[in-house]
């Protein structure tokens, strides 16, 4: 199945220059979550995942598919003020201004094995954020996957110290 096919491309959002990678295609049709969840589990069965780090908002959709088929807890990463508990948060630059994200802090604990999920691999500040609340709370990042990477953009470069898989690559 071509995956890609089911990626919509929108220009000029959020902001004029940026090209948006829509994926509500693809999680229109069960055929291709369920091709996408094939791909993103194939090697991570025998990692012992105890949790499933899932970055606002997109990254939720797929993060707690693969919690559920993991056996693994659910951690939700969010904006500031999203979260009812104590957190630590982490800022960061994207390609379109600065952000800063948001985990409770009892959500990871010391030695958990844990799984990084977002939607996309942009300019690699999302995932470099979730990377360091992660080891704040002591965790141990197994892999950072993404149902795509925009290679273009170089963000594999801010998290090169971890195992990075995607099934789409731009």
């Amino acid at each position: 199945m071509a995956l890609e096919n089911y990626i919509r491309d929108i220009q000029d959002f959020p902001k004029p220059g940026i090209g948006f990678k829509d994926i509500t295609p693809l999680l229109g049709n069960p055929d291709a979550v369920k091709e996408c969840m094939e791909l993103l589990l194939k090697n991570l069965k025998d990692k012992n995942i105890d949790k499933v780090v899932g970055v606002e908002s997109r990254g939720f959709f797929f993060a707690t598919l693969l919690a559920y088929e993991l056996n693994a807890g659910f951690v939700p990463v969010r904006k500031p003020n999203k979260l009812p508990y104590e957190t630590i948060s982490s800022s960061y630059e994207l390609e379109y201004g600065m952000d800063t994200l948001e985990v409770h802090i009892d959500g990871i604990k010391k030695g958990d094995r844990v799984l990084i999920h977002d939607d996309v691999l942009a300019t690699g500040g999302t995932a470099a954020a979730v990377c360091e609340l992660v080891e704040k709370l002591g965790g141990e990042i197994v892999q950072c996957n993404f149902l795509m990477e925009l290679s273009f953009l170089n963000g594999r470069n801010k998290i090169s110290q971890c195992d990075i898989y995607s099934p789409l690559v731009y």
